[in-house]
């Protein structure tokens, strides 16, 4: 079954590295439109999804990852207009270059083929994946988890539909239906056809990529994300940056999972923070000192400083300062969205020149790594390697580069 979508998928990339920008724009508008008009249909499947998760005993955070509404739908269905309405990378020309010998070399902007995806519990992400694949002139295949399957599978359905009456050829946008770990292996090994594959989810899933996979990867999506509030804070900023990073959406990955805090502020300021944080009923973690100075904080293990929770959950440590805040946070950290709150200029730079991560801010919530806030209208996903992309990945990020050469009868 994989193999076969593999075929169809590759079949079709052939056809869409030479697709009108025209022809894309028309389906991409076709899918927003399709979206919404079909809000009722994906809202009673994604139901099905919901419920069956709470069934079986999952989480009201990880639900919450899952779960559609109307205005989530209407978002998505903007969204897809938004990556729509971005300028196309597909056939941009690098600039050219004329060498001694009379060659013309330059270098064009292309797709880079078929893209795979693997990803867990958010159907938002099937939208988002195929349309910024499909504005690439990428064809895809999507294999969501089983927890969304019911999602997926209309999601899918919706787009294919959409986008073929638009012109697409068949096999643009595939969706593996079967979730078992067999599919999810395949899909790993189908080099024959498969040019890239990305995995979008928690550490196990994307461990078991990149441990597996024959195909070329991109590691997305793990978020140990820190916030450290240093001595020069403004309270009250440190405080409302960090309830907004733990408690507006913790299950999303540039949530904050861990505070460290300069021990100058400590005693003042982490009674403010277990006080603001507790009508979100947020486990506190901590340090011997934060346990200390909050009484009900729980005593935090080293696998804590390494977990992302994906809950209500904030490990604590107090720090002697930005050296050890640095440290620990390029030791426990996963590369993804980290954050210092001061007034000092010279502490802000340093933070932003030594902490090593795909994100780093400066008196702003860690929730802001997204390709929509960044200006990409959506992510395929949060790259946290070096190599080929960092950080979210927008249209560009989907893109490779062929050298093109001219010349009038150069023989070596």
């Amino acid at each position: 079954m994989i193999t076969e979508l593999g075929k169809k998928a590759k079949a079709a990339s052939l056809i869409l590295m030479n697709i009108s920008a025209e022809t894309k724009s028309a389906g991409l508008t076709a899918v927003a439109k399709a979206l919404a008009d079909h809000t009722d249909i994906i809202l009673r499947e994604n139901e099905k999804d919901v419920a069956a998760f709470l069934k079986k005993g999952g989480s009201d955070a990880m639900a919450d990852r899952l779960r559609l509404t109307k205005a989530r739908i209407a978002d998505m269905a903007e969204g897809v207009l938004k990556v729509n309405a971005l300028p196309d990378p597909v056939g941009e020309v690098l600039g050219m270059t004329k060498r001694p010998n009379g060659l013309v070399i330059g270098k064009k902007r292309v797709p880079l083929g078929v893209i795979g995806m693997i990803y867990e519990a958010r159907p938002n992400v099937t939208v988002d994946a195929a349309v910024l694949c499909l504005k690439t002139s990428n064809a895809c295949i999507l294999r969501g988890g089983s927890e969304a399957i019911c999602s997926n599978s209309i999601l899918t359905d919706i787009m294919a539909e959409a986008l073929i009456s638009s012109g697409f050829p068949e096999g643009s946008l595939q969706l593996v239906r079967d979730t078992s770990r067999e599919t999810a292996r395949e899909l790993m090994r189908l080099s024959e056809y498969l040019d890239v594959l990305i995995p979008r989810g928690g550490k196990g899933l994307i461990n078991s990529v990149v441990q597996n996979a024959t195909v070329p990867v991109i590691e997305t999506g793990t978020g140990n994300c820190h916030i450290y509030i240093e001595k020069t804070a403004d309270k009250k900023m440190a405080v409302d940056i960090l309830v907004n990073a733990k408690t507006s959406r913790p299950s999303v990955c540039n949530a904050a999972e861990s505070l460290l805090i300069d021990e100058a502020v400590a005693e003042s300021l982490l009674p403010e923070i277990a006080d603001a944080l507790r009508p979100f009923s947020v486990e506190i973690r901590g340090c011997e000192k934060t346990q200390s100075i909050i009484k009900e904080a729980l005593p935090a293990t080293n696998e804590d400083y390494f977990t992302e929770y994906n809950d209500y959950i904030l490990s604590v440590k107090v720090v002697t300062g930005t050296d050890e805040a640095i440290s620990h946070i390029n030791t426990h950290g996963t590369g993804h969205s980290e954050a210092i709150i001061t007034r000092d200029y010279r502490t802000a730079n340093r933070f932003l020149d030594e902490v090593d991560a795909a994100a780093v801010y400066v008196n702003a919530s860690t929730r802001f790594t997204d390709g929509n806030e960044f200006g990409f209208g959506a992510e395929i996903g949060i790259s946290t390697q070096k190599l080929h992309a960092r950080g979210p990945m927008g249209l560009e990020a989907l893109t490779s580069t062929k050298y093109i050469v001219y010349g009038d009868g150069q023989i070596r």
